[in-house]
């Protein structure tokens, strides 16, 4: 499926980018879980064991891209641990033994080649005071399916208050795959030129991505202050930005089909100057089914907002 990001034609590929097999406390092995996501479809996949990578080089990709990934698991604060998903990392990294600082870590594995992100802040406790104490990390984990069972697997409060203190990140959905109940639920669509891995880590690495439980976007679009989106039929479409500044492109009380409702598949809306400072703004949309995605979070020059 192509998409015209923000004025360049690219084609979206399907991606999993948190999951864990019996390497680590997984219920598949590595080449089970590989074989399930590509018969769903997926042409990305990343292992990230707990404090393990895999052989990715040996397994059979199934036609995806493999990516070879860890989660890190330094001390936290509140006397919690860190979750920290590294994706490209080498497969023969060995995780450091010892009391290895959270900073000092990513700053490891960053140096090695690897893209480090923030995994499920709202499950660990963490606010986004915690969260700006890291460095060098390329963004976080807005929903995490194995999250739902406990109520915590959205961190929209925490991306949004990082948004607000200048850190306008990227967000990933993830499975965080541990076994049946987690698959499939949350994944991250990757915009690039085509599926090599040098391209799925470059699109990474600039954020030409996003999240979606569902919804696919067609074409995103940022020129002279308009904001225009397409997309997959939804039912409700949100702009989000600084603070209580917002817009509601449309809300459709749904109550099924053939009543008269016709879904939303597109949007239009002037980001307007009232603003004093650097604003940020993303669109949240949601299908029939409930099913959110997000674009990336836009940072809007100095008394720009909405």
């Amino acid at each position: 499926m192509k998409i015209d990001f923000y004025g360049q034609i690219r084609n979206q590929y399907r991606a999993a980018l948190h999951n864990h097999s019996t390497t680590s406390d997984g219920t598949y092995t590595p080449q089970e879980i590989v074989d399930l996501y590509a018969k769903e479809g997926f042409d990305v996949f990343a292992f990230s064991d707990h404090r393990k990578t895999n052989a990715v080089s040996r397994l059979e990709s199934r036609g995806m891209t493999l990516l070879s990934g860890i989660e890190l698991h330094p001390d936290g604060p509140n006397d919690t641990m860190w979750h920290l998903l590294a994706l490209n990392v080498p497969e023969d990294y060995v995780y450091p033994e010892g009391d290895v600082k959270a900073q000092d870590l990513i700053d490891q594995v960053v140096s090695l080649g690897g893209i480090v992100y923030c995994a499920h802040p709202h499950w660990s406790g963490f606010s986004s005071y915690d969260v700006a104490g890291l460095r060098n990390i390329s963004g976080i984990e807005i929903f995490n399916s194995s999250c739902r069972f406990i109520g915590r697997s959205f961190s929209h409060q925490t991306w949004d208050e990082l948004a607000d203190r200048g850190m306008v990140y990227p967000a990933l959905a993830v499975d965080d795959t541990h076994g049946p109940s987690h698959l499939f639920h949350g994944w991250t669509q990757i915009v690039a030129e085509d599926n090599t891995p040098a391209a799925i880590v470059q699109a990474l690495r600039n954020g030409t991505y996003y999240p979606t439980q569902g919804p696919l976007f067609q074409r995103l679009s940022w020129k002279d202050g308009w904001f225009e989106a397409e997309f997959t039929p939804c039912v409700n479409v949100v702009g989000v930005s600084n603070a209580s500044a917002g817009y509601t492109a449309a809300m459709i009380d749904w109550t099924g089909p053939g009543v008269g409702q016709e879904p939303i598949t597109q949007c239009r809306f002037q980001l307007k100057n009232r603003k004093k400072f650097q604003g940020w703004f993303r669109l949240q949309i949601q299908d029939e089914a409930g099913h959110f995605a997000w674009s990336q979070p836009l940072r809007l020059p100095v008394g720009q907002g909405m």
